[in-house]
């Protein structure tokens, strides 16, 4: 690997569509129906502030679009689409989570607001996603 991928950090990350689990629980729909997808690669990346999907895999999920939002991103200002909640599940932790749009070529972005959610952070060193250390394993979330 050259130097642009030293530190960078791969987890494996599930995405569901939050109106489908919300509709099997309530059975409209079967467990199986819940539109999913696992992805063995998304990037945890502390730059980024929440979850952020290529656009085929959101269609894939069945997002609808809530809304547009100005971003800054090092080509500069922009905008970029906003989709309703999903649930986001990574060593067992979920978190519900808007989504943001990217471009096809960019990978699925866990940011830093869904990694304090589930009370994980980013290894440099070991290339891995850690439970807090100062929390003994435990999933806790800090208030103050």
């Amino acid at each position: 690997m050259g130097d642009q991928h030293m530190g960078r950090v791969v987890t494996e990350a599930t995405v569901e569509n939050l109106q489908d689990l919300w509709d099997a629980k309530r059975g409209l729909i079967t467990p199986d129906q819940v539109r999913r997808i696992t992805v063995p690669d998304a990037l945890a990346d502390t730059c980024a502030t929440s979850l952020a999907m290529p656009t085929p895999l959101i269609q894939q999920l069945g997002l609808e679009k809530r809304y547009n939002k100005c971003t800054v991103a090092s080509t500069g200002l922009t905008e970029i689409a906003v989709y309703e909640a999903a649930r986001l599940t990574i060593q067992g932790r979920d978190v519900t989570t808007d989504v943001m749009e990217v471009p096809d070529e960019v990978p699925v972005l866990i940011g830093q607001i869904p990694l304090e959610w589930l009370d994980l952070v980013v290894d440099t060193r070991n290339r891995r996603l850690t439970p807090k250390p100062a929390h003994g394993g435990e999933h806790i979330l800090e208030l103050l």
